[in-house]
Parts: structure tokens; C-alpha cells; sequence
């Protein structure tokens, strides 16, 4: 047999591609669909801040690599017997060497090249944009040079976007000229005399000179100054002031790099056009204590109301320890011994969907067998299974909702009196026994166990007592039971959200005060109600001239006695 030929370095370097890709000024959501579709099919990509590497492993849906030995070692517990998550594309370095020093353009450069001869898909990663203020030129004349193919994909300049999420526009119908300049030594300053926008980058440390240069050059000591740090992030602080008194005002709020400068009356619209920073709950440190695969969707309604969540697992859902009762079941739905199947969680779906599937099964079984669905989440789990519920409760969306509806047993209308209901094994018996009470017999069968899961890391658990996080938000009487038992109870100052009465009821029995109710056992419910508590406490702050903190701002006092409900 011919060994197959091993591809010359001139073979390499022909096949051999470069993508130069915007990442953007910070916020992952304004990644370019095409910079997004570039990561996902790239064998290398070189980064350059520290915070690409997150970046790429979030949007390819990998797990967050953490320096907790104890947290890798259980990670890979979880996932023993399951198909392993793929590494992803190798991750490089691009910013800083092996010193830990900063490296130059020319030394990107370098890693660029080398990096491409190797014959893979690179993808150089650049915050904001290649071509504007980046190294993006320098590195792709070192490819043209070598003869390496390359892209270029432009991003969102932290020029334009984070006066956008400051509020601030740069251009209005009275005010039409922009000048970009950057803060170094030898600077013109009375070129920037007249009433044109600035925008100032690299401006942090020298603004006192910069400021006192513009006036010197004629521009008025009263002139509106806007600095934003960290722009587009959750991190996001800014500081408006004058050309006078911006230097003072900045140090007392402790402004840093990295931050873009605006200079000029459109900084009056920040007043009425700032809707990033007054998000009802920008900036909050948000615990989700869910399971893995449930996180997903509350997180991202949080982030929508500008909250960080942070997603720690409280529960792990595994297979029942005896899957015999379940087998038994599944042959009886499949030889018609069933007139209903009721889900009570999605969770109970997906563990029915994956027996069917074992014993290579399809939807086509379920024919003639009534659907009931305790709301509109696990209805919808079971349309994706190209099914459709027969039964959601019209009011509460609870089991008690399910049964209010659920219709007494018939002997005439009925051929069947059996119900298969799959659920936890830590489930409550009231739908058992209404549904014996309606005249149906059940064969209550254990579909998963919800187990607790392995303790946070450290850190996290004392931010938990700490009072480091603002807010938590829980979706069900176990992961309370499981968050106090794996990491102990929330600080005092901590607001409390809580998605229905009966997790209230284990929240207040654990020490808890509840703060925010969700008005029915929804998750979008639950956040929004959550919003709500953070909108009403934002507008009380301003309206008695207070400044708007987090909960993990302030000092602990009393917590209050009503229960906010939306």
C-alpha cells in the first residue's frame, strides 16, 4: 500500500487562509453573522484580548474552562457515558507573549504567518475593527508578503458604538462634522478649536492636558464632555462633566482604560437618549441555580434587561435508578393500555423521547392516546416532538391548574381508565390523587431523578453569603432546597425571586424573605417580574436625587416586609 504524501511547506503555504475578523467593542451580540460563521468553521484563531478566548468558546456552545480542579474533575464526572463536547478550534495568543509582555505589531505579525503555513482556516481576532485603529494592516501586509491569502471582515468600532450605548450620538441635524483624533504627544490642538464632535481615544490618562489644550485653542471651558468605560459591556460606567471639570470628575469616579471620550454638545441628548445604562437591571450580578441544560433561556431573558448572569448547576437530572418500571410503561403505551399521558416538566418529555428513542420508536405511537401538558414550555417540548398537547391548563399553569381541567373519568366516553404519568422522583402526590379522586386509575413512574449537584467553587460560594451577587432567581422549590445545601443561603441583601407560591414557601422556610413573585409559573414571567422590582427601585432612587445603586451596593439593613408581585 502507498503512504499518502505529506503536503511541501509551498503546498502549506497555497492552501494555506487568513481571516482578519472584527470582534467588535466588546459586546458579544455585535459579532457580524459572517464573523460568527468564520469562527465556527476555523481550525486556529489567534486572539488578542483576554476576554476572545471566552468569546469564541460561548458562541460554539463550549463549556467555560475553569482553574478549579475540583470543578474539572466533576465536569468530567458529568460527563462520563455522554458524547463528549468537541475542543473546538486551538486557541492562540496573539497579545501577549510568553514573557507575559505585550507583543509588538511586527511580533503578531510573526505568530500570524506562522500560524497560516501550517495550512489550517486561521481566524485573527481583532477588538473592534481590523482596519481602524488595530494592528489588522501591519499583519496582513506580513501575509501579502508571504504569499498567505487573507480577508479582511470589518467590525463594530468602538468609535461609533460605545458613544451609541452611552447614549450620545455623534452626528444630530445641527451638529454634522466628526473628528476621531488619538491622544498622543505631539497632537494639534487648536486644529479641533471649533464646535466639531471630538471623539478621543486613548484619552484616560492625559485628559486634564487635553481638556486645558482645547480651551487654550479657543473651545469654550463649559463645553459638554462625555467618558465611557468599558463601552458596550455590562460593565459599562459613564461620566459626563465639562472641558473644565472633567479631569476632577473622572479621577473621583475612578475612570480607567479602556475608554472613548466624547467631546461636544450632542453630549446634552445623553439625558434623554441613555437606555443602555438605565436597563432595570444593568450591571446586576444575577444567580440562575438551574439545571445545565435549563439555564440557557432564563439567562438570556436576563441579559435582555442588562443583568450578568451567572448560571451555577444545583441540580443534575439523571435516569431513574431502576429503569425497569419505565420500560414496562412505554410497552403499555405502545400496546394501547393508556387513554392519557400527562408531562408535568419538560424534563419528563425529554426523558419519554429518549426511551422511545432507545427502543427505536416515533411520534406514530402515540396515536389515540390523549396529550396533557402542564403549560405552555412543556406543550411546546412536545410539539417539537410533532405532537400536540390535548390538555393545557387555561388558568394556572400548575398541577392543580391541570387538574382543574383535567375531565372526570367516563365509562361510556372513556374506553380506557388509565393515565401514564411520567415524572421526578422527588414529584408531590397531588396530581395522583385528584386524578384518582376524578375517577382514573395512574401509573405514577419515576421518568428521572433530579439529584443535587457538585458545590460551586469556592469564590462563588462566598459570594453567595457574601452578598456579592444582587439577585437570585428560582425556578423551583429543589433548587432552593439544593442551592442552601450546596452553597449556603444568600446574603440578607440579596433580592429574592421566586417563580410561584409553592417555591416562596421553601424559600421563606429556608430563612429566606422573598422579594419579586412571578405572577404565574413562567420563566419569562419570572424575569420580567424581576425587571420590574429593578425598574420601580431605579425610579425611586432618582426621584428622592439618590444615585442609583445594586443591591450588592449597599449597606445591610432591614429587608422589607411586603413581597413585591407583578
Amino acid at each position: 500500500m502507498t503512504r499518502a504524501k505529506s503536503p511541501t511547506v509551498a503546498e502549506l503555504i497555497a492552501r494555506s487562509w487568513v481571516s482578519f475578523v472584527g470582534s467588535g467593542p466588546g459586546d458579544p451580540d455585535l459579532l457580524t453573522v459572517r464573523a460568527a460563521d468564520l469562527i465556527r468553521q476555523a481550525d486556529v484563531v489567534v486572539t488578542e484580548a483576554p476576554e476572545h478566548a471566552g468569546l469564541v468558546r460561548a458562541l460554539l456552545g463550549l463549556p467555560e474552562l475553569s482553574a478549579d480542579a475540583d470543578t474539572k474533575a466533576s465536569e468530567a464526572d458529568d460527563a462520563e457515558g455522554e458524547e463528549q463536547t468537541p475542543a473546538g478550534p486551538e486557541l492562540v495568543d496573539g497579545g501577549f507573549g510568553e514573557d507575559g509582555q505585550p507583543l509588538t505589531h511586527a511580533a503578531r505579525a510573526k505568530v500570524i504567518v506562522k500560524q497560516a503555513k501550517r495550512g489550517l482556516r486561521v481566524v485573527r481576532l481583532l477588538a473592534g475593527d481590523p482596519f481602524l485603529y488595530a494592528s489588522g494592516p501591519e499583519e496582513a501586509q506580513a501575509c501579502a508578503k508571504a504569499g498567505i491569502g487573507f480577508e479582511i471582515v470589518p467590525g463594530v468600532s468602538s468609535v461609533a458604538a460605545v458613544p451609541a450605548y452611552a447614549g450620545i450620538p455623534l452626528t444630530s441635524k445641527d451638529h454634522r462634522e466628526v473628528a476621531v483624533v488619538t491622544c498622543g504627544d505631539r497632537v494639534d490642538w487648536t486644529r479641533y478649536a471649533d464646535n466639531r464632535t471630538l471623539v478621543l481615544l486613548s484619552a484616560v490618562e492625559k485628559i486634564g492636558e487635553v481638556a486645558k489644550a482645547l480651551i487654550a485653542a479657543g473651545r469654550d471651558a463649559a463645553t459638554a464632555v462625555a467618558m465611557t468605560r468599558v463601552g458596550t459591556t455590562t460593565e459599562q460606567q459613564t461620566v459626563t462633566s465639562s472641558l473644565e471639570h472633567i479631569a476632577a470628575d473622572a479621577r473621583a469616579a475612578r475612570m480607567a482604560a479602556p475608554a472613548v471620550v466624547v467631546v461636544g454638545d450632542v453630549v446634552d441628548l445623553r439625558e434623554k437618549l441613555s437606555w443602555f445604562e438605565t436597563k432595570p437591571l444593568f450591571g446586576w450580578r444575577v444567580l440562575v441555580p438551574r439545571t445545565k441544560d435549563q439555564a440557557a433561556s432564563l439567562s438570556i431573558g436576563l441579559r435582555g434587561h442588562g443583568a450578568v448572569p451567572e448560571e451555577v448547576p444545583t441540580i443534575s437530572v439523571e435516569p431513574p435508578r431502576n429503569p425497569l418500571q419505565m420500560d414496562k410503561a412505554v410497552r403499555g403505551l405502545v400496546e394501547g393500555r393508556y387513554e392519557w399521558i400527562a408531562f408535568t416538566s419538560v424534563n419528563a418529555v425529554r426523558a419519554v423521547r429518549e426511551k422511545f428513542e432507545e427502543y427505536g420508536l416515533d411520534a406514530r405511537a402515540f396515536s389515540g392516546l390523549k396529550i396533557a401538558a402542564v403549560g405552555d414550555k412543556t406543550a411546546a417540548a412536545i410539539a417539537a416532538w410533532g405532537l400536540r398537547a390535548d390538555l393545557v391548563p387555561s388558568g394556572e399553569q400548575s398541577a392543580a391548574g391541570l387538574l382543574a381541567d383535567w375531565p372526570e373519568y367516563d365509562e361510556v366516553l372513556d374506553p380506557i381508565n388509565r393515565v401514564f404519568l411520567p415524572r421526578a422522583d422527588i414529584a408531590t402526590e397531588t396530581l395522583v390523587a385528584g386524578l384518582i379522586e376524578l375517577g382514573w386509575e395512574c401509573d405514577d413512574v419515576t421518568a428521572y431523578r433530579t439529584v443535587r449537584a457538585t458545590p460551586p467553587p469556592a469564590p462563588v460560594r462566598d459570594a453567595i453569603k457574601s452578598g456579592r451577587f444582587d439577585a437570585v432567581v428560582f425556578t423551583s422549590s429543589s433548587t432552593v432546597r439544593n442551592l442552601v445545601g450546596i452553597a449556603g443561603k444568600p446574603h440578607p441583601t440579596t433580592v429574592i425571586a421566586v417563580i410561584g407560591p409553592a417555591t416562596a414557601k421553601t424559600a421563606e422556610e429556608h430563612g429566606l424573605r422573598v422579594d419579586v413573585l412571578a405572577p404565574k409559573p413562567d420563566v419569562d414571567e419570572l424575569v420580567r417580574a424581576l425587571a420590574d422590582f429593578g425598574a420601580a427601585r431605579r425610579a425611586a432612587m432618582v426621584e428622592a436625587g439618590e444615585p442609583v445603586t445594586k443591591p450588592s451596593d449597599r449597606k445591610p439593613t432591614a429587608r422589607r416586609s411586603s413581597r413585591a408581585k407583578a
